[in-house]
């Protein structure tokens, strides 16, 4: 049976504005199968980056800041089945990395980073000259 023609520009549509809605979810840059899941956020203090990584030890974790970039890479160990009968696999194990464009106005030279309950949290701090100032007034 001959489809509809409309059919497939319907669907067409719809993946474009799943495409602009989401661009670069396209792209695996963003989205629900990503790993680790971030979210990241700014005050006056700077850039805070907060990645969820339960079941990894800090010494495989790596961040790193160049370029203004910061990447978040590391290795999840692969679970031991050797005596077990899987019937479900979801978790995903392995090598992975993030990379987010910093704002230019954050110092590379002032970042922490420390994995708590299996969050990491980098905190990386504005240049100085990016931060706000309190400007004293003289009288006359």
């Amino acid at each position: 049976m001959t489809s509809f023609p409309f059919d497939s520009l319907s669907r067409l549509q719809e993946e474009l504005d799943r495409f602009f809605g989401k661009p670069f979810a396209a792209f695996g840059l963003t989205g629900a199968n990503v790993y680790p899941p971030i979210n990241a956020f700014s005050d006056a203090e700077g850039v805070v980056v907060r990645a969820e990584v339960p079941g990894i030890p800090a010494d495989r974790l790596s961040v790193q800041v160049e370029a203004g970039q910061l990447t978040i890479s590391g290795e999840r160990p692969a679970p031991d089945y050797a005596k077990a009968s899987v019937h479900r696999r979801e978790r995903q194990f392995g090598r992975f990395s993030r990379t987010l464009q910093l704002p230019s106005d954050v110092d590379p030279g002032q970042v922490s980073a420390e994995c708590r309950n299996g969050v990491l949290t980098v905190r990386l701090g504005r240049l100085a000259a990016a931060k706000p100032r309190q400007i004293a007034v003289r009288t006359a």
